[in-house]
């Protein structure tokens, strides 16, 4: 199913359908600031597993998660003053920051080193959704048979078909990918130059 929701005021009846079908275990898709992602509420394992089947990933790779906000992200990771201030200036943005989980996190979303990869994406139906949901909702980039990600929805959503229970089509991304930087210890690394200015951590 494809449900058309409004970019900038997302719809709070349609945000309610999203959630209710990720509190079913749904898998969905959805934009970010970035590509569009596949997700599912990080708090359903069966969901998790399927979405490694749908990318064809190995356990040992585990994805990223967006968080409503910074104070949803000190939930489910350690987050020191420094990673605290330095994220505060840069989200909602492009940015994937590697931390420390919590227990709250399960643990199929954690590297051996208990990390994970966290966002919160400059997109209001990304950030309405995982607002919604109370648990933060996985995220991985919705790739084709080439694996380059979709930049449309409707192309997306009859590629994935019944793999999908609904695809959120919020208009144009940009599609280009997240800058990726871990604080692991207070110590910024960039793993990946992205999207988003990361001349902070250089």
């Amino acid at each position: 199913m494809l449900i058309y929701v409004n970019p900038d005021n997302p719809q709070p009846r349609l945000i309610s359908q999203i959630v209710d079908a990720l509190r079913q275990g749904g898998i969905i898709a959805y934009p970010t600031d970035t590509h569009y992602g596949i997700g599912c509420d990080i708090m359903n394992k069966k969901a998790i597993e399927k979405v490694y089947q749908i990318k064809q990933r190995s356990k040992n790779q585990p994805f990223s998660f967006i968080c409503a906000d910074l104070k949803h992200i000190s939930e489910y990771a350690k987050v020191s003053t420094f990673a605290y201030r330095n994220m505060k200036r840069l989200l909602p943005g492009p940015y994937t920051f590697i931390l420390q989980g919590s227990k709250l996190v399960p643990k199929m979303m954690l590297t051996k080193r208990k990390t994970a990869g966290i966002r919160v994406p400059d997109n209001a139906i990304a950030l309405a959704i995982a607002k919604e949901l109370g648990n933060p909702v996985l995220s991985t980039s919705a790739t084709g048979p080439d694996d380059r990600p979709f930049e449309d929805p409707s192309l997306l959503h009859d590629w994935f078909g019944q793999r999908l229970e609904l695809v959120v089509d919020g208009g144009p991304v940009p599609g280009t990918d997240s800058s990726v930087v871990s604080l692991i210890d207070d110590v910024p690394e960039i793993i990946r130059y992205g999207a988003g200015d990361v001349s902070l951590f250089e």
